[in-house]
């Protein structure tokens, strides 16, 4: 009976699979072959490229007539790849769902007051494990660790921001986006087509993902970080961390106000002063730039808010729609149309919230996402799964860091409402991932949920009564939010655990975990009080790095990592030789700052200094800060040091409202795993999970993988004797090597 049954399961799924495939190759065929106007298409700073619809119509059609040609090879490759890899498959399905920065502490506090019902279960089922973290314990290396099952030497991403080495300006580590000119070659003809943006995905390393989809093995992937741009792989994906506005930053909110203020702009955002015009304020909302050079210019879109007479109520209108705008409430998506031409418009998505119309009129704008309908940039594998995602769901928030954490800080927009924009975050990506669960029948699905790390970021306050935030802070009545958000993920948990059957095994992971950030390291004040880095007579206090006097600075800092050296060849201005010099200069900055005691606390700040050279393994190590910080709780790298702006005080108050983080020594924040299997392994690593992924779908683990596939056990039963969860994070896990 058993067999039988297997054996109609594994004729369902090769008759799913044709049905897939057949349904893919005709939608790719129909879409490419439907008549279609020229397309505008641009991205940040980059220009404009309008392509006659008589060549994509032409090149439209090679391609769908080469797809077709080439199905019936490509789907009998794939499908004796599937048949061998299931063949040794110990499971039908793997989920995992993460929970980013979900705190151990935390989370078996709740557990022994019964809050959280459904990991309880979850753990009874199978197994509760600390998680051991990455080195440093930020989101963009341990969710590239996660992904590759390598460490950082070999992934290439070691923070958010990296240095560039010839104007040692901070950018981001993990994409570049860039422009060329487009042109279409016809032999001894050129023709100019404009110019086009490129996207380039920083993290090296291969996703465990797109190795099962070598054999044939289909993956739904759901806003992992560091996934934008979209790679090619047999699956769906929506990428997430590091996808920029419309604009091509990481978030720019506008606050629109009729208050006379001495400054315009604030960190992550812009203020734009408006006036009354009797009932009406019309003013404009901030675009892309398209061109280059002299034709260089910044697309607007006009709107107005008319005022009708009735308090805290007003009307906007904005690219043909007619909204309402009540005092204190989010509008729904609007959809907002820059105009490029006569022709086309540029289309975004952003959110209004009224916080004041009399006296004064006050209004924010949620920094512009990309239009999941027809996004400026790839943001889904393949291209039109945001676009299916929209249509089903309806518009969604696509930004990578989509909750407005700097509208927080900058005391723009309340706890409450930005507390509104991580649940709803959350709620759309639930929608997604219970989507994918009921669309994968064999497979992996994998999800990341944010709220858990927006959240404790910046209502960490509440569990630490003596942060500084609190003095400057009024009491907003929020005390039970992070309790809330445990609640509530554990509600999801128990929503996927009825969606898995007993061939299905789940895991719930965190990435890290958290903790207090009540003061913050200037480590490039540090480093000039003793003696490795020099100022320009007028350089305090300047942003980027610009007041350095790069002639007799042997390091500096930017980013939230660590410290670089000032290397020759490497660096632009470098003036330490690599080799002993830049070796006993590692060695010398390292013993010095470990140690480092906060001077009115008594507090050691810095537990150790991490050696990249030596700490990572790989080809990418040397694009590495030289030295790694691993802070103490309650410390952080400060930040001004983050954007390369030299103070004059080694040691700052946090009074941000981002009160908690983890940007720690990662032996003392470890994240979670739950899973429905016993896991044997008493010391599991993030780097851990993807090896053991293959080997749970019957695929063997490459050798470059740093990570060991866990011993899982594959029949679905209690494990009420299973080995307690150890207290300490192993050395190696830490390390990443």
């Amino acid at each position: 009976m058993v067999s039988s049954t297997k054996a109609q399961r594994h004729r369902g799924t090769k008759i799913r699979l044709q049905r897939r495939t057949i349904l893919c190759g005709l939608t790719v065929l129909l879409t490419w072959m439907a008549p279609q106007a020229a397309q505008a298409y641009i991205g940040p700073g980059a220009g404009l490229v309008v392509v006659g619809s008589f060549f994509v119509m032409i090149l439209a059609f090679l391609s769908a007539f080469l797809a077709l040609l080439t199905w019936p090879i490509r789907y009998l490759i794939r499908s004796i790849r599937y048949q061998q890899a299931f063949k040794r498959a110990k499971i039908r399905k793997l989920v995992i769902l993460g929970l980013d920065g979900l705190e151990p502490s935390i989370t078996e506090r709740f557990l022994a007051e019964g809050k959280l019902p459904n990991l309880a279960k979850l753990k009874e089922q199978g197994c509760y494990r600390k998680l051991g973290t990455v080195l440093p314990p930020l989101s963009p290396v341990a969710w590239s660790t996660f992904q590759t099952g390598c460490n950082p030497g070999k992934h290439n991403i070691f923070d958010f921001l990296t240095r560039d080495k010839r104007s040692y300006y901070p950018r981001l580590s993990s994409t570049e986006i860039g422009t060329h000119a487009r042109e279409l070659n016809l032999g001894l003809f050129k023709i100019p087509l404009g110019r086009t943006d490129s996207y380039q995905l920083l993290r090296k390393g291969v996703p465990f993902w797109k190795i099962l989809g070598d054999h044939g093995i289909f993956s739904n992937v759901i806003r992992v970080p560091i996934t934008f741009p979209p790679e090619k792989f047999y699956g769906v994906s929506l990428s997430a961390m590091c996808v920029p506005d419309l604009r091509g930053t990481q978030g720019t909110f506008s606050y629109f106000t009729t208050r006379s203020a001495e400054m315009d702009i604030y960190e992550g955002g812009e203020r734009i002063r408006v006036e009354r015009n009797g009932k009406t304020i019309s003013t404009e909302l901030i675009g892309p730039s398209i061109g280059t050079g002299k034709q260089k210019k910044t697309l607007i879109c006009p709107f107005t808010v008319q005022f009708n007479g009735k308090p805290d109520q007003a009307e906007l209108r904005v690219s043909g729609s007619t909204v309402k705008l009540r005092k204190g409430e989010y509008t729904d998506w609007v959809t907002v149309k820059f105009k490029v031409s006569s022709m086309s418009n540029q289309e975004g998505i952003c959110q209004f919230l009224l916080l004041d119309n009399d006296p004064d009129f006050d209004l924010y704008v949620t920094p512009i996402h990309l239009s999941p309908y027809k996004p400026a940039m790839p943001i889904a594998h393949p291209f039109v799964y945001s676009a299916y995602l929209a249509k089903r769901q309806g518009p969604y928030a696509t930004l990578g860091l989509a909750e407005d954490s700097w509208a927080l800080n900058e005391r723009i927009i309340n706890e409450r409402a930005f507390l509104h924009q991580c649940v709803i975050a959350d709620e759309e990506r639930e929608e997604m991932f219970f989507d994918a669960l009921s669309k994968v029948q064999r497979g992996v699905c994998v999800c990341v949920f944010d709220g858990t790390d927006r959240i404790q970021h910046t209502f960490w306050r509440y569990l630490d009564p003596d942060h500084p935030v609190n003095r400057t802070l009024g009491d907003q009545q929020n005390e039970k939010v992070i309790e809330e958000l445990y609640m509530r993920m554990d509600g999801i948990v128990g929503k996927t655990m009825k969606k898995c059957d007993e061939d299905t095994v789940l895991m719930v992971i965190s990435d890290h975990g958290f903790n207090g950030f009540r003061h913050g390291l200037d480590l490039n004040r540090w480093l000039e009080e003793n003696g490795y880095l020099t100022l320009k007579p007028d350089g305090r206090g300047k942003k980027f790095l610009e007041g350095v006097d790069w002639s007799q600075t042997r390091a500096f800092a930017v980013g939230l990592a660590g410290i670089y050296l000032n290397i020759k060849g490497r660096e632009a201005q470098g003036i330490v030789s690599e080799g002993n010099e830049a070796h006993q200069l590692r060695r010398e900055i390292a013993e010095k700052l470990a140690g480092t005691v906060h001077p009115s606390s008594g507090d050691t700040a810095v537990l150790k200094v991490y050696n990249a050279l030596e700490d990572y393994s790989g080809p990418y190590r040397t694009e590495a800060p030289d030295l790694i910080i691993g802070y103490n709780k309650l410390f952080r790298v400060s930040w001004e040091t983050a954007i390369g702006q030299v103070t004059d005080s080694v040691f700052h108050d946090n009074t941000k409202s981002w009160a908690g983080d983890h940007c720690i020594d990662p032996r003392l924040i470890p994240g979670v795993i739950f899973c429905n299997r016993n896991i044997a392994d008493e010391s599991p690593r993030l780097m851990d999970l993807a090896p053991t992924a293959l080997n749970l779908v019957g695929v063997d683990v490459p050798p470059h993988m740093d990570g060991k596939s866990l011993n899982v056990s594959v029949s679905a039963q209690s494990n009420e004797n299973q080995p307690a969860a150890k207290g300490e994070t192993p050395d190696l896990a830490t390390a990443g090597a």
